[in-house]
């Protein structure tokens, strides 16, 4: 156990913070502020390049710390960023984005997007009010601790990411900050995917 610093946005000094970290007791504590009832807290919608062209939420607040990580510090300090929207209004704003651009393929970034139930079922409910197909960017580790949750996407016009981290558990402590032991949820998602039935699967490496 040791401790790392990290600079605090915006003032000279820095946080502790403690590594390695358990990424579920941290997704259930940041779930806690970026979520407000069917609410999650969102700073930017935009259209990008990726994927040939994509419209994009960009969200705070992940279970994760990685070291390349280009959204870092606002994953840091989640509660200083962002504002709460409900799923009817990021679809809204996607939308409308997409018309502009005509480009009705989507996704949420920035942030891990399943936190817990309550996120979970936020991110489902935008993408059933979102009329186009839906790429669904995700680290795994909460749906490999709760496969059940996986059931939420099951019926959506999705295709489902997950980007593993690290190659064993010494790289995947090393790269995210997290206990190594954890690596093995990310695996576990996949065959959570696979066994319940969800068509589209990619798996991306980082």
């Amino acid at each position: 156990m040791f401790t790392k610093l990290a600079p605090r946005t915006g003032v000279c000094g820095a946080i502790m913070i403690r590594i390695p970290f358990n990424p579920i007791e941290r997704a259930k504590k940041t779930e806690k502020i970026v979520m407000r009832d069917d609410e999650r807290k969102y700073y930017r919608f935009r259209y990008t390049r990726y994927y040939g062209g994509i419209v994009t939420a960009d969200t705070v607040g992940c279970n994760l710390l990685c070291a390349y990580c280009w959204n870092y510090f606002k994953n840091l300090h989640p509660e200083k960023h962002g504002e709460f929207h409900s799923p009817e209004e990021v679809a809204g704003r996607l939308y409308r984005i997409a018309r502009t651009k005509n480009c009705y393929l989507f996704r949420i970034s920035g942030a891990e997007p399943i936190l817990g139930r309550k996120s979970a079922e936020h991110v489902a409910s935008v993408i059933s009010h979102t009329k186009g197909e839906f790429i669904l960017e995700t680290n795994g580790i909460v749906l490999g601790y709760s496969p059940a949750l996986v059931d939420l996407f099951k019926d959506l016009n999705i295709v489902v990411r997950v980007t593993i981290k690290g190659w064993d558990e010494e790289s995947f402590e090393r790269i995210t900050g997290a206990k190594g032991e954890f690596f093995k949820y990310q695996l576990r998602a996949l065959k959570a995917l696979a066994d319940r039935g969800n068509p589209l699967l990619d798996c991306g490496y980082a």
